[in-house]
């Protein structure tokens, strides 16, 4: 395991900590008992009453995180120099992966049915269909995908910090050839 490997398994870890410490609930109401409203999430060690895990939903966050950290994974072996003609990058392949994924979740929204009746804070979740094809009477919950695309955005930010170049304070061999060769046209 190398270094940017390293880094991708603590930042899933991370990840995987934070899903399952702050679990995706469903909770009845008194009113309808039989029928599970989307609760949000809260903390595996205070769960409210009347609730019980969201375990789709669960299955569906730790599925996304191994998903993504076996791409990151792949992508960040040692490759031999001879393989390595085109280099984009660390924080390039970090921008290039975190835009692939906020345009899947715009794709892939969080839907619910127009007919849940229930004033729930978080609207009840029934699943990610395809944006353009998407079932009759079902609109796009907001507060979930705006969750959703904010973890990408911060896990893209930490990653694409975390990747940033170690300059040294000396100059590389290019940059010495340009200020000599800038120094003799200057002395002309």
């Amino acid at each position: 395991m190398n270094r940017n490997q390293a880094v991708a398994a603590a930042v899933a870890a991370a990840n995987l900590l934070l899903v399952l410490l702050f679990l995706p609930l469903d909770q009845y109401s008194i009113a309808a008992s039989k029928l599970p409203v989307f609760a949000g999430f809260h903390f595996a060690l205070a769960l409210p009453a009347n609730s019980e895990v969201n375990t789709d939903m669960l299955w569906i966050e730790l599925a996304v995180i191994l998903i993504n950290t076996g791409i990151a994974w792949l992508l960040l072996r040692d490759r031999p120099p001879a393989a390595s003609r085109f280099r984009i990058g660390m924080q390039n392949a970090v921008l290039i992966f975190t835009g692939v994924n906020l345009l899947l979740a715009v794709l892939f929204p969080p839907f619910e049915s127009v007919f849940a009746l229930t004033q729930a804070i978080l609207p009840n979740f029934e699943g990610f269909y395809f944006v353009f094809g998407q079932k009759p009477n079902h609109v796009i919950v907001t507060t979930l995908l705006y969750i959703e695309v904010s973890l990408i955005l911060v896990n893209g930010s930490i990653l694409w910090l975390l990747f940033r170049g170690q300059r040294s304070g000396e100059p590389t061999a290019e940059e010495l050839q340009a200020l000599a060769s800038r120094m003799r046209e200057g002395g002309r």
